[in-house]
């Protein structure tokens, strides 16, 4: 999946607009525009067509001003894009009690970026491994980081779980665009996908020559009514995240430094 950035990004531009320290140079367009309108306008654009369509143009139209009235506001698609990334953080849930202790905190996160991600789709091409430093962006980690701030893990550790936790909801999610998208493409659902294939599958199993595959995969297969089955791969591997999680919790718990027991690599 390609990212929707091109071409070099200013971060101060971006930056004074995330933080609204950028006032316009003129408002010869009217009252009626405004930073926050031109985001909205874009967020509707990429939720209802695609990020592919998104230009400034098309915004303009949008907002029904001239495409160089909405450049005194933004001062590009990439800053509109850092922009419309940090208004959705804003707009995400954050519960302040949890019931079930670090693992249910962990799991309402998970759960609430991967609704982001359904909602918004092309998040998954906007977003980066440079984070949108917005203040939406800011608040959202220094909440996800507080579910495992009482647990005995330092800094790194606190940083490294919520990498590996949002790291697995966003496969998730691309693996289910893809889904997604599949069906869109070829009009042909993954069950009917798999309607067709079972017969020659079952064929060429038949053989016996690859017994263990031919039971495990006719088994995921009526299991998912199809190849794959994405909300079952989301909370299969979410659950497995953090019972490997729990055991550096249980670690720390235990005493044991950020490399094992007494500071040494567990490997040696």
């Amino acid at each position: 999946m390609s990212n929707a950035r091109k071409g070099k990004v200013d971060p101060a531009r971006s930056l004074a607009l995330l933080w609204r320290t950028r006032e316009p140079a003129s408002r010869s367009a009217g009252p009626g525009l405004s930073v926050d309108r031109i985001v909205r306008a874009a967020i509707e654009i990429a939720d209802a067509e695609g990020i592919d369509a998104l230009t400034m143009r098309r915004v303009s139209e949008a907002v029904g001003a001239g495409t160089m009235s909405v450049y005194t506001y933004v001062p590009g698609k990439a800053e509109l894009l850092d922009v419309m990334v940090d208004t959705l953080y804003g707009e995400m849930s954050r519960p302040a009690d949890v019931p079930g202790g670090w693992r249910a905190r962990l799991e309402q996160i998970a759960r609430e970026n991967l609704r982001l991600y359904r909602a918004h789709p092309w998040l998954l091409r906007a977003e980066t491994t440079r984070p949108v430093l917005g203040p939406n962006l800011l608040a959202k980690y220094d909440y996800e980081l507080r579910a495992v701030a009482d647990v005995g893990l330092d800094d790194v550790e606190m940083d490294a779980v919520l990498t590996l936790v949002l790291g697995h909801v966003r496969s998730a999610a691309r693996a289910e665009l893809d889904v997604v998208n599949l069906e869109r493409e070829t009009g042909m659902t993954d069950g009917q996908w798999w309607q067709s294939h079972a017969p020659w599958l079952e064929r060429f199993m038949r053989s016996g020559s690859y017994p263990t595959a031919a039971r495990v995969g006719s088994a995921a297969g009526a299991a998912h009514g199809a190849a794959y089955g994405p909300e079952h791969a989301f909370e299969f591997g979410l659950q497995r995240v953090l019972d490997g999680i729990s055991v550096v919790v249980a670690e720390r718990a235990a005493g044991a430094g950020p490399l094992g027991p007494g500071g040494d690599s567990p490997r040696s």
